[in-house]
């Protein structure tokens, strides 16, 4: 008789006790896991300069890999007027813990400053030379000067992006602007996708970027 009870008694303890695991396992947090994170280090272009907030690159990047289901972060680190120096200054208190991988897209502005292309290449060395140290994943976007800085300077200038990435095993975009330049200089065409500056892309010529370097990227990005 006392193990008949016994085992009852056993009985309605498991019943509750799956009832109480079932309770406890309800009330626990449910932890997602984290969007992998990319830095979007650049200039006024990464900085979406005179366009609307949904309007810029990041923003329209990160609608591109939203729509295909990606999860992954773009954080707008665009700085208008940006040279390499000043991404060399500011790049390791911008990068944190959940900060896998950092597309460079600097050097711009040197160009238009007409920054000895040495001192460019210096300045990006050290930025990369961090973002190795801290075990970053690597994305170089290269930059193209005009014929009228001189064939030398444009040669030094050109040569400064793709033998860094290379030098730093990173991934390579020759340019944001591969898209555009499809079009004449000066033509009805390159204007329609360019802001009164000249120098800006406007909403359409950013979503060519995009268009671009989305598949580019989701290649890098993606495991």
């Amino acid at each position: 008789m006392f193990l008949l009870c016994l085992l009852r008694t056993y009985g309605l303890f498991a019943k509750l006790g799956k009832v109480w695991v079932f309770v406890f396992m309800l009330s626990q947090p449910v932890f997602a896991a984290q969007p992998s994170k990319v830095l979007m280090l650049g200039d006024s272009l990464t900085q979406g300069y005179g366009l609307l907030d949904h309007e810029g690159l990041v923003p329209q990047l990160q609608k591109w890999f939203n729509d295909r289901g990606h999860d992954i972060l773009f954080s707008n680190a665009g700085v208008s007027g940006d040279t390499t120096a000043g991404g060399l200054d500011r790049v390791e208190w911008m990068l944190d813990g959940q900060m896998k991988s950092v597309v460079v897209a600097l050097g711009g502005n040197d160009m238009l400053r007409g920054i000895p292309p040495e001192a460019s290449r210096e300045n990006l060395r050290g930025i990369l030379e961090i973002l190795r140290k801290e075990n970053r994943q690597i994305i170089v976007v290269g930059m193209v000067a005009p014929p009228n800085y001189g064939p030398e300077y444009k040669a030094q200038f050109d040569a400064i992006f793709p033998e860094l990435a290379k030098e730093f095993d990173a991934a390579y975009i020759p340019s944001f602007f591969v898209p555009l330049m499809e079009f004449g200089l000066g033509s009805e065409e390159l204007r329609a996708v360019m802001q009164y500056d000249g120098i800006h892309p406007n909403p359409k010529g950013v979503s060519m970027i995009v268009e671009y370097i989305g598949p580019i990227l989701e290649q890098v990005l993606l495991p």
